[in-house]
This record gives C-alpha cells, sequence and structure tokens, in this order.
C-alpha cells in the first residue's frame, strides 16, 4: 500500500512537472496579461493614460492579432507607443506590424520608436520603414520629437534609437554627440516628456535618468531576460550578459522624479524561446500630483 502510494505522488509530481513545463513555454508564447502602473507629476491637470507595446517581432495572438487588439482597446488609452523591435530585422516581412499599427489606429493616436530589427530591416532589405508605418496610421519618433495636446494639456513625444549617454561621456568617446543634442532640445519644455527609447541598458547602469530632465522613459529590448527563472528573474538580457537582475518593471531616477519604464515585450527574436515570460500589455496611468495626494 504505502509503494503505492509512494507511485502515485511521484506520478502526480511528475505530471504537475510537465504541466508546469508545457505552461512556461506556451504561456510565453501564446498567453497576454496587463501590468499597470501609477505615476504622477505636478506638470499634468488631467489623467494620462499610455498603452505601451513592444519587441512583437512577428508574433500573433490570435487571427490578424484580434486578441492583442481587443485587449489594448479595453484599456481605453489615450495613447499607444510602440517601441520598437515590432518585426524581425532579418525576416522580409511586414504585413503583421503594419496591420497591427492599422488596427490599433482606430483604438488611439500611435507613436512609432525604432529598435535595432528595424535598422537591421531597413539596412537589409532597403525598406523605408517610416513611410510604411506612417502611412498605417503612426506618427514615427526617430531622433524627432512632437508637442500634443492630449485632455486638454500639451505634452511632448519624442522618440530616439541610441544609448542616450550624457554629455559627460563625450570625453571618454561613449556618448554620441548627436544624441545629446537631440536630448537637449527635447527636454528643453514646460510640458510632460515621454521618450521612447528601445534600448534600457544606460538608463538602468549609468546616470541617463538622474542628468537627463526625461519625466517618463519607455523601453523594451530585453525581453523580461527572455527565461524568468522563480525568485531569480531574467536569466539573459542583452549588452548586460546573464542574471541582468532589473530586466522588466519601473525604474526611478535617485531623486523620484523621474522613471524609466522596461517592458518584458510580446515576442522573441532570438532562436531561445521565451519560459516563464508571459507575453505584456503595459498601462501607464499618469496622474497630476494633486489628484495622487488627495487618495
Amino acid at each position: 500500500m504505502r509503494n503505492c502510494f509512494k507511485k502515485r505522488a511521484s506520478l502526480a509530481l511528475l505530471l504537475t512537472f510537465l504541466a508546469l513545463l508545457v505552461w512556461g513555454f506556451l504561456g510565453s508564447k501564446y498567453a497576454l496579461e496587463v501590468t499597470n502602473y501609477v505615476l504622477s507629476s505636478p506638470k499634468l491637470t488631467a489623467p494620462i493614460r499610455v498603452v505601451q507595446l513592444t519587441d512583437l517581432h512577428n508574433s500573433e495572438f490570435g487571427e490578424n492579432n484580434e486578441r492583442l487588439v481587443r485587449m489594448v482597446a479595453r484599456q481605453q488609452p489615450d495613447l499607444i507607443l510602440m517601441t520598437g523591435d515590432m518585426l524581425n530585422g532579418r525576416e522580409d516581412k511586414t504585413e503583421i506590424a503594419v496591420n497591427l499599427v492599422q488596427r490599433l489606429t482606430e483604438v488611439a493616436p500611435v507613436y512609432f520608436s525604432y529598435g535595432n530589427h528595424e535598422v537591421t530591416h531597413e539596412q537589409m532589405f532597403g525598406r523605408d520603414l517610416t513611410a510604411l508605418f506612417e502611412e498605417a496610421g503612426a506618427t514615427v519618433l526617430d531622433r524627432t520629437y512632437e508637442d500634443v495636446t492630449v485632455n486638454g494639456q500639451m505634452i511632448r513625444l519624442g522618440g530616439i534609437y541610441g544609448y542616450c549617454l550624457p554629455e559627460k561621456y563625450l570625453r571618454t568617446g561613449e556618448a554620441k554627440r548627436w544624441e545629446c543634442e537631440f536630448l537637449k532640445a527635447f527636454q528643453d519644455t514646460e510640458s510632460y516628456t515621454l521618450l521612447l527609447a528601445h534600448l534600457p541598458t544606460c538608463w538602468i547602469l549609468n546616470d541617463n535618468l538622474d542628468i537627463w530632465q526625461i519625466d517618463c522613459v519607455f523601453s523594451g529590448h530585453e525581453h523580461g531576460g527572455q527565461i524568468r527563472l522563480p525568485l531569480i528573474g531574467g536569466l539573459y538580457a542583452p549588452d548586460r550578459g546573464f542574471f541582468p537582475g532589473r530586466s522588466s518593471g519601473i525604474y526611478a531616477s535617485q531623486d523620484g522624479e523621474r522613471v524609466m519604464v522596461l517592458s518584458r515585450g510580446l515576442g522573441s527574436g532570438v532562436g531561445v524561446p521565451r519560459f516563464n515570460n508571459v507575453p505584456e500589455i503595459v498601462v501607464v496611468d499618469i496622474l497630476p500630483q494633486r489628484a495622487m495626494e488627495e487618495e
């Protein structure tokens, strides 16, 4: 009797392990979840809701990404930000990302910035992705910014593909002058600033958040570490190697005045599949500071 119980217990443990293993892979490819953050700023007079999508890598969630579009629409965003790698650099396919842009423009204004895969795609196939995505209805922010009115207030939206190191790194050759000039111009405003910047590395490891006076930076690229381990987090992040630590979430400057939102993203552009890493739609509510204080 005792041996029979042990065999059944062992079988149950094995089946549970196999079920978790299968879910770890399938859930990381086909499931979707929403992550919510709440910020505040004295620069705002009315709330703004932002949805961030990043690192789609030509993934599809339902036919024509129906499930993804439906979940985004359910959030009722004021703005939709796409922060790069929505297609694959070495794959001559654009229709998935273009179709998604077209459908999402019916939900809210869409702003698009480049990731490394858009850069690679243009180099390999000679295709003007800016023209393609703008024809689909997005505003592409590539080393550019726009002042737009959202809920009766002016905000500044910009996009850049680069590491964005501050000017003090010019003397070591690590910073790029054109990046510094763009960011200096971008931050020169009294309006609330939102920056789409695919690469998060220097916003995490260096003092970008402390030096650049940019209220909120949206990044991707790291896929949440691709494989997420219990109690440890992401296994590997580009530019930072194994066990990088901070590979998704929200991170603040030392004075708490500025933040970077780092999404795990939606897809996978590498040979290693995502594991224990459900694709993520990020929703950020940015409230007037008075409203937060009253709560």
